[in-house]
């Protein structure tokens, strides 16, 4: 039995992204990191491998830069890892994203749980991973903040979510897509011998033909990336005898702006 989870090498939050004159994205020579989001699943994968004596896994999709959060999560702990690329693949397209996901899912076999971050912070999405459990055909269980209980006996998972007004605990069927919050757990570093291991990995990439699977036609096209006008800003400082002269000089020109 598998249990799998998806990865992302992704540019740092603290980052500053530009577009050049051609209207290509960079970031210029930082480097990247693991998707954030994808700690915590990485994490509680391993957990559950570990608890339910299965095998886990870790997917990327997308060219040779994603190697990087592949290896980081063969050091983390992950036992096996994969690529999935395909000449002439939009990333941006989740729909392409989800069917080449779900396919590999399947060539895995005997997989019962997948385990997504919340969303990529790159794309500020998480519809791939719904797109996948719809792929699969299987019970998506997003916003979980605790896995409370699995019994593979009776192919059930229970789970604690996170609402906005307060939690939900839900018992659902297996296999599911998961999509797991910060706070799951505390993902853990990469131990020196972890590393060493992780950098000699040879990673598979598998095509579409690989997973007996052809793209979809494109659902989305993405136009241009442009960075956004420069913003004139003017600061002022306001004088008074006292806070609260100041602070009703603020409200009259907040109110002059229409802000307030």
């Amino acid at each position: 039995m598998r249990i799998v989870t998806f990865t992302r090498s992704t540019p740092d939050t603290a980052t500053k992204v530009e577009v050049d004159a051609k209207g290509h994205v960079g970031w210029g020579d930082v480097a990247t990191v693991v998707n954030p989001w994808d700690e915590y699943s990485l994490e509680e994968t391993i957990r559950q491998a570990e608890a339910n004596k299965a095998t886990s896994a870790v997917l990327a999709i997308g060219p040779d830069m994603h190697n990087e959060a592949l290896k980081h999560s063969l050091a983390m702990g992950l036992q096996e890892a994969y690529r999935i690329w395909q000449d002439g693949l939009d990333v941006s397209d989740s729909l392409a994203w989800a069917t080449l996901a779900a396919a590999a899912v399947h060539k895995l076999g005997d997989v019962r749980m997948v385990i997504f971050g919340k969303e990529s912070v790159d794309t500020a999405s998480d519809q791939h991973a719904y797109q996948t459990a719809r792929k699969l055909g299987w019970t998506m269980l997003s916003y979980v903040s605790k896995i409370l209980a699995v019994d593979l006996a009776a192919g059930t998972i229970k789970v604690e979510k996170l609402l906005e007004e307060g939690k939900q605990v839900i018992t659902a069927k297996l296999p599911a897509v998961l999509t797991v919050m910060k706070g799951i757990n505390e993902p853990r570093y990469p131990n020196f011998m972890g590393i060493r291991k992780a950098s000699k990995a040879v990673i598979p990439v598998w095509s579409a033909a690989d997973l007996g699977v052809s793209l979809p036609p494109a659902s989305t096209q993405v136009v241009a990336f442009m960075n956004p006008p420069a913003r004139q800003v003017i600061t002022e400082i306001i004088d008074g005898a006292n806070a609260q002269e100041k602070a009703a000089k603020l409200v009259e020109k907040l109110l002059e702006a229409k802000v307030l």
